[in-house]
């Protein structure tokens, strides 16, 4: 496997084969998904949080808010270890775990109204777990959301084209939400925002070298200063306002981005540069440091299995989809297709020459000790326009991966500015898409939690308690944000959105066991479990020992230690309770369980 085709030929046909039988089965064998069943967003409809969707248009709000930064940076960082591991871990992590951990938690969260995992934990596992759970929750949405935000903070940096192409989707999203909203032309608005969007990116250069360029040219603490304040206005606005259509026009760059990048690959079949093992595998790299295993799986995130699906499907999405089937595209469409993601930003990265990616992805000083000579950077650099050397974090190197594919074509290299900073865009824009809908997962989980304290604050429509909860969301990922840096977030954004997956995977072995008459198809999350839980236990001692308590290391945190020690013991107490659970399930005849079944969905729908 040397050149790229392979890669995508080979992951397109899996995944096409696992959505036509393996998802199909999921859903209508084993989560029975009806819809002559009324779905939240008819029952419960407000026009402002339960909002019945068009599938397709759900489906690029949940796309778009599910596939942020991990598809993009997690196989670019998990290179290091040459293509043959992250290959593999997206495609058998993707079909097993990912797809479906989303469409079981999606279809949980509707069972009860939409409301969040915790509350869900609460109703299956009983108070305890359920309070385990949303403590969890709050930990790893807050540091998931501080993660994101550091990718878009390196990418906008000293960048007023890209600043100035990101900050006006803001405008135009709004435009589009309050032209489907009054006049059901999905259609026309839709093709005027992508236009304007596009406009802005091919704007930008003039924008440079004047007064409003350099008002633009934003420092490291001013933009991590700038996305919370953000984050805060788009929490509290209506998500058809700005999260709904935003999501839905970046996810046409998405795709369109991407299937231009698999045209090219088509067409271009750029070789694939790295081996298919380094030398890092055992660690030491200057990227990642610890070895392949547990690292490939927490460090690629949402192109495999990620928990920070969880919280948007059982947030924003769950009030959102119109009909009971309509969670096979949304959810477990929606995984495969951002599986996608995942192996075009693999091919990005490793179509780079090995030195001109760490060159990229680590410091100067580090880089230094590898004894490795670039390659193709400085000309890269050149045609791009930007000092390319050092910007780690992954989404420079996938934007620079991307256009270096398409230098191979020879009228390119005057368009490789333009397309490096569309990239930068679309990439942004994706990871504030994930951070509007996360933050306002963050908000749902706040109040939901301290609701049980003081009653009001459940009420998603009590403008208090919403604003005062996005506040605090706000200020707990900002202050994260601007204290950390990106190796330290990132290593503990991928032990905590684990370990939030195997949350979703242990209610969701719950839910079918209720549920389903044959026992044996709770195998289909208790196998994605059995490896999940063990590999995120293992990757949180490592980091406890290795890194965080570690004073001689570069990473060293107590308070990132004491975080992830506490989640660590969390996930263990919901596994108990869990497994309590099951157990009791277990003993019950499969006709006592069905009635019991639907008494409860009675109780949850009146």
């Amino acid at each position: 496997m040397t050149h790229a085709i392979t890669f995508v030929i080979s992951a397109l046909c899996i995944l096409a084969i696992c959505y036509r039988f393996y998802g199909i089965f999921f859903v209508r064998k084993v989560l029975q998904a009806d819809d002559s069943q009324v779905t939240p967003s008819h029952a419960l409809s407000d026009g402002k949080n339960y909002v019945p969707t068009n599938r397709w248009v759900n489906f690029g709000q949940h796309f778009a808010a599910i596939a942020a930064a991990g598809p993009l940076v997690g196989p670019v960082l998990a290179a290091q270890y040459g293509y043959l591991p992250s290959f593999l871990w997206l495609l058998i992590g993707c079909v097993i775990g990912g797809a479906v951990h989303d469409t079981v938690v999606l279809f949980a969260s509707m069972k009860y109204q939409g409301k969040s995992l915790s509350e869900v934990a609460k109703a299956e596992l009983g108070p305890v777990a359920g309070w385990c759970t949303g403590l969890a929750m709050l930990f790893i949405i807050t540091i998931t959301m501080a993660g994101l935000s550091m990718v878009v903070v390196h990418a906008l940096e000293r960048n007023p084209w890209g600043t100035f192409a990101v900050f006006m989707t803001i405008p135009i999203s709004m435009v589009v939400g309050l032209y489907h909203k009054y006049t059901g032309d999905l259609k026309n608005s839709s093709i005027v925002g992508f236009i304007a969007v596009l406009a802005c990116v091919f704007f930008g250069p003039y924008i440079q070298g004047t007064v409003f360029g350099d008002w633009l040219t934003l420092h490291e603490t001013t933009i991590s200063l700038a996305l919370p304040i953000y984050a805060f206005f788009a929490t509290a606005l209506p998500v058809w306002l700005l999260l709904t259509p935003r999501g839905y026009i970046s996810s046409f760059m998405k795709i369109g981005v991407f299937g231009a990048l698999v045209i090219g690959v088509v067409f271009i079949n750029p070789e694939i540069k790295f081996p298919a093992l380094t030398q890092f595998i055992h660690g030491g790299g200057p990227v990642l440091g610890g070895p392949v295993w547990p690292f490939i799986s927490i460090t690629i995130a949402c192109g495999a299995i990620s928990g920070f699906h969880a919280f948007i499907g059982s947030g924003t999405t769950p009030k959102l989809v119109d009909k009971w089937s309509d969670i096979l595209p949304v959810a477990f469409g929606a995984m495969l297709a951002e599986c996608v993601v995942g192996v075009m930003a693999l091919i990005a990265a490793t179509a780079l020459h090995p030195a001109d990616y760490f060159a990229i992805n680590s410091s100067p000083a580090a880089f230094a000790t590898l004894g490795m000579n670039v390659v193709d950077l400085p000309q890269l650099s050149q045609e791009i326009g930007l000092d390319l050397y050092g910007r780690t974090g992954g989404a420079v190197t996938l934007a620079v991966g991307m256009s270096y594919i398409f230098t191979k074509v020879s009228w390119f290299s005057s368009l490789a500015s333009y397309f490096f900073q569309f990239v930068v865009m679309f990439e942004a824009v994706f990871i504030l898409t994930a951070v509007d809908s996360g933050t306002r997962v963050s908000r749902y989980l706040i109040q939901d939690f301290f609701g049980e304290f003081y009653s009001p604050l459940k009420r998603l429509d009590w403008l208090p308690g919403a604003i005062g909860a996005s506040v605090l969301a706000c200020v707990m990922w900002g202050y994260l944000l601007m204290s950390g840096d990106i190796g330290s977030v990132w290593a503990l954004f991928g032990v905590s959105n684990q370990l939030m997956a195997s949350v979703g995977l242990i209610i969701g072995t719950t839910i079918i066991l209720r549920l389903s008459q044959k026992r044996r198809y709770a195998l289909t999350c208790l196998i994605p479990l059995a490896y999940l839980f063990v590999t995120v236990q293992y990757a949180g001692y490592w980091m406890i020992k290795n890194v965080y308590f570690n004073p001689a290391a570069k990473g060293y945190n107590l308070f990132n230690g004491a975080i992830s020690i506490i989640m660590l013991v969390l996930g263990i107490i919901i596994l108990i309770s869990a497994m309590r659970k099951w157990k009791e399930l277990l003993s019950k005849p499969a006709t006592q369980r069905a009635q019991e079944a639907i008494e409860s969905a009675a109780e949850q729908a009146g």
